[in-house]
């Protein structure tokens, strides 16, 4: 409330994102204020984390050099094991990705709902710790150490479908991937969703790992079809798919848009190439 309220009383453009079940509380207590707190439910937002740094550049780009004042809840009890390390390396990219900026972040995490392993990557991910009112260093703080933790593999089941591609085969792997997403029930506009995320992934391949690669797909437990594009190319800049690219750039938004439809993206960048995997959701 003080860090909400103190940048409403300096005019700044103040941005609450939280869990839905948590916006109808801050509004009530917000009082009159609510009406100069700009309010998303960050479960949506942020459902797939590769989504909430383009979000906060839009968000600043509509503050026209306004200061910014953002308070966020990107990890919750309840976020999944695949979602997790997808936060991790968000919130471990989020210092550098905003250096320079007028804009302050404060990230909220229910110590009494999440494990001590969670606390600890936010000590690993955040310069400063607050128990208000007392701010002080975060002596852990570590976020290239934090992002590599979880740059692991991404074991595909035994019973995925595997197929190989090249530039002549796109088509096909993308007639696959929506086929497939059609008989797991996937309704229409989600399956121009799949082609698009399919279609953008396995073009990178194509164009900047090494001219092929291996596309598979399978159904998760929790109903998501998933898609994975592995290549042998390089990952040089983490901030790919997450940073709109500058308006006469010609390319480069093939990742955002990949981000954008999809429910979840993670990435392994290992010493034999780079593994893609998305979810999409019904």
């Amino acid at each position: 409330m003080p860090f909400v309220l103190r940048g409403v009383a300096e005019g700044e453009f103040v941005v609450v994102a939280v869990p839905g079940h948590r916006l109808r509380p801050l509004e009530q207590a917000f009082g009159p204020a609510v009406d100069r707190v700009h309010l998303f439910d960050m479960s949506e937002m942020g459902r797939n984390p590769g989504r909430l740094l383009p979000t906060l550049f839009q968000i600043l780009a509509d503050a026209h050099g306004e200061p910014v004042r953002v308070f966020g809840e990107p990890v919750w009890s309840g976020r999944s094991e695949e979602e997790y390390p997808a936060c991790v390396q968000h919130e471990a990219m989020l210092n550098f990705a905003f250096a320079g900026w007028s804009a302050r972040f404060l990230c909220a995490y229910d110590m009494s709902a999440l494990g001590p392993e969670v606390l600890a990557d936010a000590e690993a991910t955040h310069t400063a710790l607050v128990d208000f009112p007392e701010t002080r260093p975060s002596t852990a703080y570590d976020p290239e150490a934090a992002y590599e933790r979880y740059n692991v593999p991404l074991p595909a089941p035994e019973d995925a479908l595997l197929l190989p591609f090249d530039v002549e085969s796109m088509s096909k792997v993308r007639r696959v991937a929506t086929e497939f997403a059609a008989l797991e029930g996937l309704g229409q506009d989600r399956l121009q969703d799949v082609a698009l995320a399919v279609g953008e992934l396995c073009a990178n391949s194509v164009q900047h790992g090494g001219g092929s690669g291996v596309f598979a797909t399978w159904q998760h437990d929790d109903g998501s079809v998933v898609y994975e594009v592995a290549d042998r190319g390089r990952l040089t800049d983490r901030m790919a798919g997450r940073k709109p690219p500058a308006a006469h750039q010609r390319g480069g938004w093939g990742l955002l848009l990949v981000n954008q439809v999809s429910d979840l993206v993670r990435a392994y960048a290992g010493p034999e190439g780079l593994t893609t995997r998305v979810y999409l959701r019904h």
